[in-house]
């Protein structure tokens, strides 16, 4: 360590500062307006400067003024934060940074009864002796600070505020009993854990304020708790200062704490410093303790004295009896003589010394290396003590906190920090993933830089270091506030218990297109068709809540979605038909069932339709029924049409029968059987003006052989009485493959083909017929083929169609030359006789072939 020097004899003189100015002291409890007066004030001002216990306050009341003043003439000067315009005149500062200017008309020191603090309480003293303005001082803080006003600053006027509301106790309340819009303030980190997690889930949440937090997590958290969004706060006693919130009820988890030496007591003072967040302008406030916390581990519950219940209500505290003091200009000759300066006994009897610091622990520490033993010169020593009072946000202790402030130094001690160095070291904390324990530590060590590149002797290019370590706090403290809010909030139930309270009729619920069923833009569920359905996230408490919700209020959404259906099923393309069920939206609102005939099904609502209204069920169904015969009129229509004929008496009992009997096949009906030998050659001519093609295997309808017409047709057959749903065509293919019947296809074999297609094979080898000039012709399987037909299922449709086949003279032993073709003859089969088929001599080739395996 570096050689002592003498010790001073003489107790060190405090410092006069001459001014001219008024000092007027405003004291007075919480919410009587002290901090709104001294804005006023600076405001009236050509300059001034406000000096904040916390940045979070200064940032605050700097938001208000650049709202006055303009944002070029107001400045804002924390350790972590310098919004310093060229030429500003105003400026709100913490207490440490607070400018020592003679020329600011205007200066206000802000929660001056923190000079009794043990750790800051030094700097408030420094502040409140000998920071002045040069028209008008103004010292703001509680009651209690009067004696040593009077004794310290003789010459202000103090001026006494009363609290614009009252604070009233109430007693303990269980937590689930806490109404909303109260804080619940605990006292370790833990303790706000679980207590948040307990409102999750009674009240859907809570809003979390810890001091711990950066400032931007925090304000994050306060505004999701003053817009709303939920109704409860949990919080240390970082509530107590500077916090304005809307809080009508202030519960205490515990009434002790750590103060970091031992765990004590808190003092009526603290009390009702927290308990005078409660109650903010003429609103009145209540507080009280937790009940329960002895179930929970806790020990017995917290509970007031009558004499602390007294002293907050009345607002009587026992005054301050002294104020800690330390040399605010110590000599930097030496290493030691700065640490006697700092040490040195206050020059009066009001002020005390204080605890040893963080920044004089550090420095002590760190003066006995012998790294340091080279530390000389006034301009060394200054610098080294800079370098000491870096703050310990990190909370790590004396300890941890010197290694750090160790490695900075052996850096400093001959210049600069590189720009590199710095951004290498704020990019490494630019990780805005993790737990809520793991970013308020990245947020902590951050800070440690923003202060580090505050300082332009510290750092080259400070002014870009101190945005990007701006920027990182910024994103994790965004990320923090998300941690936050996704462990300690439920968003659904908040809304529910905010909006409905004990009754659900009071929910406001709406329906989004998208069919969600939204309290407050929150989703509860949503409606398929006319069903609610709760949303499965949600938790079984609120399951209840949401069901009463939606009943009280669905049937104004429902009538709204009646009137919507009926609208759609009036558009050709507003409903769909699946199968049986007529589809809206995506959800089948009804089902068809037999009707009096195929082509008009009767219409079965869905059983959800049941909670319309009688009338509007009725035009619902009316609509789907209107929609649905629209529908087979406009794809059905020649089945309609053959339909209307076979009821028409004119037609003749034969036709209409035979009619009957092709609407219900489909359009397509085989000739043998149909009772077409039956009609007179008029009834045959009607028959072909109404559509139907006489065909020499088939009677058909050309325009019900697409896909379309013959799905809905089978639909239809199916519902009639079909045993199973017959098969359509996907596509309007010629040859469909495999030995399943197909509607509107001639089975061949293994494949189908359509029958407008057979009877155009039959007709050209028909004209082949006629042109030959014997009884025996050859028929080209081209167009078959052509077609995508085998020559195995054409020949099969040839000999259905009447054609017999022969197959030529097998070659003899030792011939050579091709085979003979295969040769067809017209024998129709009469009716009543029975086919006979001729063995088929051996043979080769392909045709030959073929021939056998239709013989067979």
């Amino acid at each position: 360590m570096a050689t002592r020097t003498p010790t001073r004899t003489t107790p060190a003189q405090p410092r006069r500062t001459a001014h001219t100015g008024a000092v007027k002291a405003v004291l007075g409890p919480t919410n009587t307006g002290k901090t709104h007066l001294a804005i006023e004030r600076l405001c009236a001002h050509s300059s001034g400067a406000i000096g904040f216990p916390l940045r979070l306050l200064a940032r605050e009341v700097y938001d208000r003024v650049c709202a006055i003043k303009g944002h070029d003439k107001v400045a804002l000067i924390t350790g972590e934060e310098r919004i310093e315009p060229k030429g500003a005149r105003w400026h709100l500062c913490t207490v440490e940074a607070m400018p020592s200017r003679p020329d600011l008309a205007f200066v206000a020191l802000d929660e001056a009864q923190l000079s009794a603090d043990p750790e800051r309480g030094h700097v408030f003293t420094d502040r409140l002796l000998h920071t002045r303005g040069r028209e008008e001082t103004m010292l703001l803080g509680s009651a209690t600070l009067q004696p040593m006003i009077k004794a310290l600053v003789p010459e202000a006027e103090i001026v006494s505020r009363p609290r614009f509301s009252t604070l009233t106790h109430v007693g303990a309340k269980k937590l689930s009993r806490i109404p909303p819009r109260s804080a619940i303030v605990a006292f370790s980190a833990e303790q706000v854990y679980v207590m948040a997690e307990m409102l999750r889930r009674f009240r859907g949440g809570a809003a979390v304020v810890m001091g711990a937090l950066s400032p931007q997590t925090r304000n994050a958290q306060v505004a999701m708790y003053q817009s709303g969004e939920v109704d409860y706060l949990v919080a240390t006693d970082a509530i107590g200062m500077g916090l304005n919130l809307d809080v009508h009820h202030v519960a205490f988890a515990g009434l002790s704490k750590f103060d970091g030496h031992r765990q004590r007591r808190l003092t009526t003072a603290e009390m009702a410093q927290i308990a005078g967040r409660a109650g903010r302008h003429q609103r009145d406030g209540t507080f009280g303790t937790l009940a329960g916390q002895g179930t929970m581990g806790g020990g017995h519950d917290p509970e007031f004295t009558p004499e602390e219940i007294y002293a907050i209500e009345e607002h009587r505290f026992p005054p301050l009896t002294r104020l800690f003091w330390r040399e605010a200009e110590p000599r930097f000759d030496s290493l030691a003589t700065l640490i006697e300066d700092l040490e040195s006994v206050p020059p009066r009897p009001e002020l005390a010394t204080p605890p040893q610091s963080i920044d004089l622990a550090v420095l002590k520490r760190l003066a006995e290396e012998p790294d340091t033993s080279d530390v000389r010169g006034a301009r060394m020593v200054r610098r080294f003590w800079d370098v000491c009072r870096l703050p310990d946000f990190r909370q790590q202790g004396e300890e941890t906190h010197s290694r750090f402030v160790a490695r900075l130094w052996q850096d400093l001690r001959h210049g600069y920090l590189g720009a590199d160095f710095v951004a290498q070291a704020i990019a490494q904390l630019d990780v805005p993933t993790g737990d809520i324990d793991t970013l308020q530590g990245r947020i902590s060590a951050i800070r440690s830089w923003s202060y580090i590149a505050q300082r332009a002797d510290w750092v080259l290019a400070h002014d870009e270091m101190a945005a990007r370590a701006r920027a990182v706090e910024t994103r994790l403290s965004d990320a923090l506030h998300a941690r936050l809010t996704e462990r300690f909030v439920n968003r659904r139930t908040t809304v529910l218990m905010r909006k409905a309270g004990a009754d659900a009729g009071l929910l406001p619920v709406r329906l989004c297109d998208s069919g969600a069923v939204l309290v407050d833009d929150e989703p509860i569920g949503h409606l398929e068709g006319f069903r609610f359905v709760v949303d499965p996230l949600a938790r079984a408490a609120d399951r209840k809540l949401l069901l009463a919700a939606a009943e009280r209020h669905l049937p104004g959404l429902l009538e709204a979605r009646g009137v919507e259906l009926i609208a759609s099923a009036a558009k050709a393309d507003g409903l769909v038909l699946e199968k049986d069920a007529l589809v809206w939206r995506g959800i089948a609102v009804a089902r068809l069932e037999r009707g009096r005939s195929l082509l008009k099904p009767r219409i079965k609502p869905d059983a959800a339709l049941d909670r319309l209204s009688p009338v509007l069920k009725g035009r619902v169904v009316q609509g789907m029924q209107d929609w649905f015969s629209a529908h087979v009129a406009r794809l059905l229509a020649p089945l309609v049409t053959l339909d209307e004929a076979s009821r028409a008496s004119e037609s003749g009992a034969n036709l209409r029968a035979l009619l009957l009997h092709l609407v219900e096949a489909g359009g397509v009906l085989p000739r043998e059987g149909s009772g077409l030998d039956r009609l007179d050659p008029a009834q045959r001519e009607r028959m072909k003006k109404l559509g139907v093609r006489i065909g020499a295997l088939d009677l058909f309808v050309p325009a019900m052989l697409r896909p379309v017409p013959l799905g809905l047709w089978a639909t239809l057959a199916w519902v009639w009485g079909a045993k199973a749903l017959i098969a359509t065509p996907e596509t309007a293919s010629r040859v469909i493959g495999g030995k399943q019947a197909v509607a509107g296809y001639r089975r061949l074999g293994a494949e189908s083909l359509r029958v407008d297609l057979a009877e155009k094979l039959l007709h050209a080898a028909h004209r082949t017929r006629l042109t030959a000039r014997g009884r025996r012709f050859f028929v080209d399987p081209a167009l078959a083929r052509s077609m995508g037909l085998s020559t195995a299922s054409f020949a099969a449709l040839l000999r259905a169609g009447g054609f017999r086949v022969f197959t030529g003279r097998v070659l003899s032993q030792g011939a050579y030359g091709p085979a003979m073709p295969p040769l067809w003859e017209w024998r129709p089969v009469r009716q009543g006789t029975v086919q006979k088929v001729a063995p088929v001599p051996p043979s080769t080739g392909a045709f030959a072939a073929l021939a056998e395996l239709v013989t067979r």
